[in-house]
């Protein structure tokens, strides 16, 4: 008789934990010491090299580096980035929900604008590409799309980026801090896709400990 109670009791706290559970699926985290593999990842406009952390050169237009076989949803993308000082020559970030190499939404840094008091606002964007890129989004939407970053990096330093998409929300902090820099609306109706990382027209970048959390839904 307390044998089947306890087969009872354990069924119970099953039933009860298993949903709340099933909501994590599993953390990714990429081999990025693979990034030249062309199994795994796919390089567009750019030459990727990775010694102790990823590298993408400098060359007009955007760059992306694409992590093949993960189909990201909803979820938080974390990893560390450093870019430059160096006005209108520095954007670097991450793609996601992305399709071809034209069709993804991103949101990426101005390390350049970090502690300039009178461009900071520019500091970190979120674009939707092709249709909804910077230029259109300043003029049309002013101030809504980007944002000043806080806490203020070093525009020459590694910094830490949290993205956190539950669609259509997305939220992105800087360096582990507790309130967001940015919080926008996707205006793309894309729910998935590719994630990559991204640079933008004559930007160079430097990226390290990415992570992946996807949630199920």
């Amino acid at each position: 008789m307390k044998t089947n109670r306890l087969i009872l009791l354990i069924a119970l706290l099953f039933s009860i934990q298993f949903p709340a559970e099933a909501q994590q699926s599993k953390v990714i985290v990429p081999d990025l010491s693979t990034v030249q593999d062309n199994q795994k990842w796919s390089a567009f406009n750019r030459e990727i090299s990775c010694n102790r952390n990823v590298h993408m050169d400098a060359k007009p237009g955007d760059g992306l580096l694409i992590l093949k076989d993960v189909e990201f949803q909803n979820g938080t993308i974390e990893l560390d980035i450093k870019g430059k000082n160096a006005p209108g020559r520095s954007f670097v970030g991450v793609a996601f929900h992305g399709m071809n190499d034209s069709t993804f939404d991103a949101v990426y840094f101005r390390p350049f604008n970090f502690k300039n008091p009178e461009r900071n606002t520019h500091s970190v964007q979120y674009i939707s590409a092709p249709q909804y890129g910077w230029y259109k989004l300043r003029n049309e939407y002013p101030g809504k799309y980007e944002n000043k970053v806080a806490p203020v990096p070093e525009p020459d330093e590694w910094f830490q980026a949290t993205i956190q998409v539950a669609y259509p929300e997305v939220k992105v902090y800087v360096n582990h801090s507790s309130e967001p820099s940015l919080v926008v609306n996707q205006i793309s109706t894309r729910k998935k896709g590719w994630i990559a990382l991204w640079v933008g027209n004559n930007s160079e970048g430097w990226f390290k400990n990415l992570k992946i959390s996807p949630v199920a839904n």
